[in-house]
């Protein structure tokens, strides 16, 4: 059985409230500058991986499936870099998540700056950098919690 950790949106509702107004309009600022629901979800499905979150991965594989991925697509996510199944500015967006989510690595590289400038507008590229952000601080709150994350009923695998 997995340690009972604290509980910080519990225990300091109002912070986890401040981080879910933060995310909303996180999610209001992609929509108005042109990042869709499927690029999103995309973003926050491979940050979520790379942090080791399983909790938020699942979160955001059912928007995906809501947004309209298909299985083939998140099942490539993982390994975009080796997939054919990714549009430029997916691919494009998909470097920017883990430029965000290693940050303390090598921070935004000249090289990752350039090639999603060259594919987003700077709206576009402020609203992801933003999603990243709103992603990475829930993976950490997620993780930190131990968020379980238990098997879905019989109905989930049908």
């Amino acid at each position: 059985m997995t340690e009972q950790r604290v509980h910080l949106s519990k225990t300091e509702p109002a912070a986890y409230q401040a981080l879910d107004a933060f995310s909303k309009t996180v999610g209001t600022i992609c929509a108005e500058n042109g990042i869709d629901d499927r690029l999103k979800e995309i973003v926050m499905i491979h940050c979520s991986q790379l942090n080791g979150c399983s909790y938020c991965t699942r979160v955001h594989v059912d928007r995906a499936v809501a947004a309209g991925l298909d299985v083939d697509t998140i099942s490539q996510i993982a390994v975009w870099r080796e997939s054919g199944v990714f549009s430029d500015r997916e691919r494009a967006a998909l470097e920017l998540a883990e430029a965000f989510t290693f940050i303390a690595e090598d921070g935004i590289s000249d090289e990752v700056y350039d090639l999603v400038g060259s594919v987003f507008t700077e709206k576009e590229y402020a609203a992801l950098s933003w999603a990243c952000v709103s992603i990475n601080a829930f993976n950490r709150i997620v993780i930190a919690g131990r968020y379980p994350v238990p098997p879905r009923g019989p109905q989930a695998g049908a």
